[in-house]
């Protein structure tokens, strides 16, 4: 049997992804020092980062009405759009208000062109090569976290304003591409209705396996997306006494984890199925971060960080992957979309805070 190659358009998307994470990676680590040269407080500064994926959980069913209304590909790039003017213009903000005017901003066209995108890969992706094609577009957003970073460090020597007007620049160039390659193939004739069924949320919640993948991605955005970026670098300088070093090389190993099992764990899902590899993968997130708490070994420490990454490298793609055969190729499903990416919203903005009071 010959190995079936990828649609143009999943490498288009996936293309996007690495453009798209990059400028964010470009971004992140300035911002909270972007936002401290407006002199305020802490607080203040911590209400950046927080307004954007606030705005993200609260727009989130929103955008998925917007793409059973316009469809998947004029939303995403509408989001797109949104999010590099609001970026833009950060450079240009003359108080702290406007920035977080803007990154609220952001957060929404965020969230449109995450929902979209997926419901796009769903639309393009062979029902058999799901998972695999998940952990490439995952992958590519994880790459380009990694790489920018180090952009950012160069650009921000320019001045703090820099890295968001190449972020913006970065996101009109991924929407360029996007609007020009992505064509009409899969997606329905040009000026054609979308003619397509809708699967409603309350379908998909009666679905056993739509619940377990919600669930998953509550702890997933709880540990992954919250808890690892506010306590662990915490943690990591407390416990071995360097204030930078060592919760660097913490979300490092951990990218490195994700990063080295994410593309296999996509075919070896589409290969054997999905529940294996969501709760082995769970399950070895859960374990490292449990253990990760009481060592005070720096090199057991990030051996934790690393199984914490291939644990949650291993479940993500299965996870989405379930979401898309919920759906399926020839129905939209926006809601359902929404609600998915919802959860992990929810569990990046409260479990920092409950993590936090209890770590207090």
């Amino acid at each position: 049997m010959s190995k079936q190659s990828l649609p143009r358009q999943v490498w288009v998307l996936i293309s996007a992804s690495f453009v798209i994470a990059l400028g964010y990676g470009i971004v992140a680590p300035v911002l909270p020092l972007y936002a401290k040269a407006f002199d305020v407080s802490v607080t203040q500064v911590s209400a950046i980062i927080s307004v954007f994926a606030a705005m993200r959980l609260i727009f989130a069913p929103a955008s998925g009405f917007l793409v059973q209304k316009f469809g998947e590909k004029n939303v995403y790039i509408s989001g797109l759009l949104i999010v590099a003017i609001s970026t833009g213009a950060c450079a240009f903000a003359a108080t702290y208000w406007q920035l977080l005017g803007l990154r609220a901003i952001a957060g929404i066209g965020s969230t449109m062109f995450t929902v979209s995108a997926m419901g796009l890969l769903i639309r393009i992706s062979p029902s058999n090569m799901r998972a695999r094609i998940s952990s490439l577009y995952s992958g590519s957003f994880l790459i380009g976290g990694v790489a920018g970073p180090i952009v950012g460090a160069v650009a921000a020597g320019i001045g703090l304003r820099a890295p968001f007007v190449i972020y913006a620049a970065a996101l009109l160039i991924a929407c360029l591409v996007v609007a020009t390659t992505l064509g009409n193939a899969h997606l329905g004739e040009k000026g054609a209705l979308d003619m397509r069924p809708t699967v409603s949320l309350g379908y998909a919640w009666k679905q056993s396996a739509y619940r377990a993948a919600i669930t998953a991605n509550f702890a997933n955005g709880w540990v992954a997306f919250g808890v690892r970026v506010s306590l662990v670098p915490i943690f990591m300088a407390v416990a071995f006494e360097s204030s930078h070093e060592a919760a660097a090389l913490a979300i490092t190993t951990y990218a490195l984890g994700n990063a080295i099992i994410i593309l296999p764990a996509g075919r070896w899902s589409d290969q054997y199925g999905r529940r294996p590899f969501i709760i082995v993968g769970l399950l070895l997130a859960g374990i490292s971060t449990l253990l990760f708490g009481f060592t005070d070994v720096l090199w057991l420490a990030l051996l934790f960080c690393g199984i914490a990454g291939i644990g949650t490298g291993l479940a993500a793609p299965s996870q989405q992957a379930v979401v898309a055969d919920v759906i399926g190729q020839r129905a939209r499903g926006g809601q359902v979309l929404a609600t998915f990416q919802m959860v992990a919203d929810l569990g990046a903005v409260i479990g920092p805070i409950v993590i936090g009071l209890i770590a207090d």
